[in-house]
């Protein structure tokens, strides 16, 4: 008797690309969204519906409102994690060759790292005032610690085969920073600077809230707080949309440079 075994069925179902099956999900919730407002009847000064926050953004866009506030918080986001970055490395380095700079970097980031940015803003606006100066203080304060844990971290990986053919090479400590320890710590490098953009981001725009409370005018944050001012909700979405698109921007960004630089150069798993 002959026996015939069975192949079990191959699914040909096509897997849709990512970016279309999350906007497929984008564009459901945003029908959910619109559908509630029209059929619950909640107060429009409540909850502003889809239609009417991108009206508002269309609006703020064209008469400029919305571009400049962009331009002040990104402005203030890249002074700080500039400062925040060079603080960041200098730390990193001092820990990874001498032990009092180890021991200095320990304490600084027990100490300093659980502490939320906005929480010492207060004290920065005695110190610099209502000024930008404030915001990108607390934005350098946000981004030192995650820069420096990870740098250090990173450094730390490295092994000591690759420390030795660096003083081999006669290399100074800041050309064996340069182009021993940051290339090989880039991995960890760039997952610090990940995180610090996103405290970073919530920082300024946070600050900036705060700011517009005081009476100070600028980025993405005064312009909601000056919307709740005149109660326009839809302004408030408007500006709510903004922070998330440009946050998706961001970190579409670093992923672009990690696909460019770590995983092209095998040194990170593609998901």
């Amino acid at each position: 008797m002959r026996l015939s075994i069975s192949q079990p069925a191959t699914s040909r179902t096509t897997t849709l690309p990512g970016w279309l099956r999350y906007t497929a999900i984008a564009i459901g919730l945003l029908v959910i969204w619109q559908l509630y407002i029209s059929l619950s009847g909640v107060n429009p000064l409540l909850v502003a519906s889809p239609l009417s926050s991108m009206q508002a953004l269309i609006t703020d866009t064209s008469n400029g409102q919305l571009p400049g506030a962009v331009l002040v918080s990104l402005q203030n986001l890249a002074i700080g994690i500039g400062i925040g970055i060079t603080i960041g490395l200098i730390l990193a380095s001092l820990s990874i060759f001498f032990p009092f700079g180890r021991d200095l970097l320990t304490v600084l980031t027990a100490v300093f790292s659980p502490l939320p940015g906005i929480a010492i803003l207060p004290l920065t606006m005695i110190w610099f005032g209502l000024s930008s100066s404030s915001i990108i203080f607390v934005v350098v304060f946000s981004s030192i610690w995650p820069i420096s844990a990870n740098t250090d971290t990173g450094f730390r990986t490295i092994s000591n085969t690759t420390r030795m053919v660096a003083l081999n090479l006669g290399l100074s400590r800041t050309q064996t920073v340069r182009d021993v320890f940051l290339p090989a710590a880039l991995p960890y490098i760039l997952s610090g600077l990940r995180l610090a953009w996103a405290f970073g981001w919530r920082t300024v725009v946070g600050a900036e809230i705060v700011f517009g409370v005081s009476g100070s005018s600028g980025g993405l944050g005064w312009y909601i707080n000056n919307a709740r001012y005149f109660l326009n909700p839809p302004a408030i979405f408007a500006g709510l949309v903004v922070i998330s698109l440009l946050g998706i921007l961001l970190d579409t960004f670093f992923s672009w440079i990690e696909q460019w630089t770590i995983v092209k150069w095998g040194m990170k798993q593609t998901r």
